[in-house]
């Protein structure tokens, strides 16, 4: 009930909100502002909310798919670097430079390119003109960038939150409203339960009723073995092993429900997405960790989080902090990853100047 009366507070300045992006989509919609078109293939991944809807492990899925078979490159804006305009990641980059999701699919994927600028539509000519073996530009978090028309646009939306039950912000975490869904040429609910049924999936449908041309899909996450993070050491996790759980996502709860399938016990220090940490929140970790008294415990932390822990990697290593990486990788329910993959390839090969 608060959140409900805290959401109708906030609806004045919801609706003044929601005014400003419609009147930026009539300007689309009516051509009097028009997005541009790139004579490469352009994969847009996004989503309508602030974040946790799984964009990063997706990319990285599409990554898998397709880089044996054409040039792929990333652009993302590289959100909270220190650098300004477009950039190709190389070794010397750090999260300060880089971002933390460009420096995760640079350091996973080396045999790509991977670039970051805030306006993609004058990176992806920088892209074209710098790199110019670019076969298939793919777009993390551009579902509002309309300044640039993707050839395919791929919509993502929690399980547990579709964009059909959120607000607008600031009452809710949406960046526009609910009908922006219908530009998307696919949808995929993410964060699904491993045993979502068919019946489930098709009341998902209904509530969020794509249109006909839209194909919809349902994704979960696959947790391998947590690695060290400044090793290849892995652990596996035990009924007995008490967690740790240290991050910086916009909701982490899929995750730590996880684990709590596979260890004792799980204490969760959180904070904003992105969130680069201070000194101050590794002495709080260290005096969590140390004064837990129980046996058998580690830190779990995510990839993404991985990459701006390393800036204090000093004094992980001096208070021996046992840190591990819990890498995530996107699967398709039952057969559907056969018919993304294949609409997927079917974009590339259709794809035409």
């Amino acid at each position: 009930m608060r959140d409900f009366l805290i959401k109708i507070l906030l609806s004045p300045f919801s609706l003044l909100y929601g005014l400003g992006v419609s009147l930026r989509n009539f300007f689309y919609s009516n051509k009097l502002l028009k997005g541009v078109e790139f004579d490469l293939p352009v994969i847009a991944v996004g989503n309508l909310s602030m974040g946790g809807a799984g964009k990063t492990p997706h990319v990285e899925y599409l990554i898998r798919l397709l880089k044996d078979y054409v040039h792929v490159v990333t652009l993302s804006r590289g959100y909270k670097r220190k650098t300004k305009g477009f950039r190709i990641a190389s070794d010397t980059d750090t999260v300060q430079t880089l971002g933390d999701e460009p420096l995760q699919f640079y350091r996973k994927f080396p045999d790509i390119k991977v670039t970051v600028g805030e306006n993609r539509m004058f990176a992806i000519p920088q892209i074209v003109t710098e790199l110019p073996e670019t076969q298939t530009i793919l777009l993390d978090d551009a579902y509002q960038h309309r300044s640039v028309k993707p050839g395919l646009n791929i919509l993502l939306t929690q399980y547990r939150l579709p964009f059909t039950r959120d607000w607008l912000l600031p009452s809710g975490r949406l960046r526009e409203w609910r009908s922006a869904y219908q530009r998307a040429d696919m949808i995929i609910v993410t964060k699904c339960p491993e045993n979502l049924g068919i019946d489930e999936q098709n009341r998902l449908r209904d509530e969020i009723a794509p249109l006909p041309h839209q194909k919809m899909y349902f994704s979960e996450y696959i947790y391998e073995a947590p690695r060290k993070i400044f090793s290849e050491e892995t652990i596996r996790l035990q009924k007995d092993m008490n967690v740790v759980v240290i991050c910086a996502l916009a909701n982490a709860d899929y995750m730590v429900d996880y684990l709590e399938t596979k260890v004792d016990r799980v204490r969760r220090l959180e904070f904003p997405d992105h969130h680069f940490y201070t000194n101050y929140n590794m002495s709080r970790l260290h005096h969590i960790f140390k004064n837990w008294e129980v046996g058998n415990k580690v830190i779990i932390t995510t990839e993404k989080d991985a990459a701006r822990l390393e800036l204090h990697r000093d004094f992980i290593e001096e208070h021996q902090l046992p840190i591990f990486v819990l890498p995530a990788k996107v699967n398709f329910l039952k057969d559907q990853g056969t018919s993304f993959d294949e609409e997927i390839k079917q974009f590339l090969l259709q794809f035409k100047v």
